[in-house]
């Protein structure tokens, strides 16, 4: 699995709950940019819509290569997930202060695919409950090594 983008700061924002993994249509000129890396995730987030999975203001970057024929940037692209997982993300997803948000965009094989997770947004006093969590085992960790 090679990553082509993470979402770093979804982990920061939001407690992730469930992750799943969808495959994502794309153009021609889109695969190409996105083997070269050129895909941004972070304002990015998943709708549905009409028991259909969409993903909304993920930027990919025009092909460098390309021509006057080339994509838009922060079109919607169509999530590729089963009928079955899209009722069941939609039921949890429709509860008060739940998300779908994409975390990762990576290669399987030929294929372009991205782990979306239903996730809940974080208070503020949570941040930083959590970045107090993440320095004392960072210490504990120093402690140990000493």
């Amino acid at each position: 699995m090679k990553a082509i983008a993470q979402n770093r700061k979804a982990f920061h924002d939001y407690n992730v709950e469930e992750t799943l993994e969808a495959g994502i249509s794309l153009k021609g000129t889109e695969v190409k940019s996105a083997r070269e890396g050129r895909v941004n995730l972070k304002d990015s987030y998943v709708i549905i819509k009409q028991e259909e999975a969409f993903l909304l203001n993920c930027h990919i970057s025009p092909y460098s290569h390309g021509n006057i024929m080339n994509h838009d940037p922060l079109r919607t692209r169509k999530l590729l997930i089963h009928a079955k997982e899209i009722r069941k993300l939609q039921g949890k997803a429709v509860q008060k202060g739940y998300s779908l948000i994409p975390l990762k965009m990576y290669f399987r094989g030929p294929y372009i695919k991205l782990e979306i997770a239903l996730a809940r947004g974080k208070k503020f006093f949570e941040k930083r409950e959590s970045i107090k969590a993440r320095e004392a085992k960072r210490e504990i960790e120093r402690a140990m090594k000493g």
